[in-house]
């Protein structure tokens, strides 16, 4: 009997090779490279390391419905398309003004003891985070964001969002990250309201 791990990884490698084989990534509109070198969907807002990681997420649940709801908006008629842009923006207008700040945080710098890795432990707290939401983070690269400028290449952004809390961002080396589980891993406690992400820069000689 295969373990978890390798049940899932099978699964992972077969959704791959059934995407590679339906899809051309190089035609896709929603993929993007960045600067680091990870694929970004800019439909569902996700970061992959790999084109397969890519090519498995868009054959999964999440990827699949948003392009349904894209595929009807674009069916509809313009009128149709002004008015739901017109409720959308309606409704970002509330959702801005219910926001009620930034959350709590720590954060810790940390050091692999074995391998001397850097890196970073943030632990935030959403004490009002609306009922059933959880917490999602994404990377930005130094020219996606407007905010710090000019633009810095040698620094990137990790945002951390959580309804109804302002998304909060934070300023890291733009230095390759660890994917192993056991050097990059988030946990969200339910009942505490803490969430936790680890971060892990490779050393210079595995980069």
């Amino acid at each position: 009997m295969a373990s978890e791990s390798q049940a899932n990884l099978h699964r992972r490698e077969r959704l791959r090779k059934l995407a590679s084989e339906q899809l051309d990534i190089s035609k896709d509109p929603y993929i993007f490279k960045n600067h680091l070198g990870y694929f970004e969907c800019r439909l569902c807002l996700t970061s992959h390391v790999t084109d397969g990681s890519y090519l498995s997420h868009t054959q999964g649940k999440r990827h699949q419905q948003n392009l349904a709801k894209r595929g009807a908006q674009s069916r509809d008629g313009p009128r149709e398309q002004n008015r739901e842009l017109s409720g959308a923006n309606k409704i970002h207008i509330k959702k801005s003004a219910l926001k009620i700040g930034r959350p709590g945080y720590k954060i810790t710098k940390v050091k692999d003891p074995l391998t001397k890795q850097l890196g970073l432990l943030m632990q935030i707290n959403f004490a009002e985070i609306g009922t059933g939401v959880t917490p999602r983070y994404r990377f930005m690269s130094a020219f996606e964001q407007k905010v710090d400028v000019p633009a810095d290449r040698r620094f990137q952004y990790l945002l951390i969002a959580a309804e109804p809390y302002e998304t909060i961002a934070f300023k890291i080396p733009a230095k390759e990250l660890d994917q192993h589980p056991s050097k990059f891993w988030n946990h969200w406690d339910k009942d505490r309201r803490d969430y936790v992400l680890q971060v892990m820069f490779k050393a210079e000689r595995q980069a």
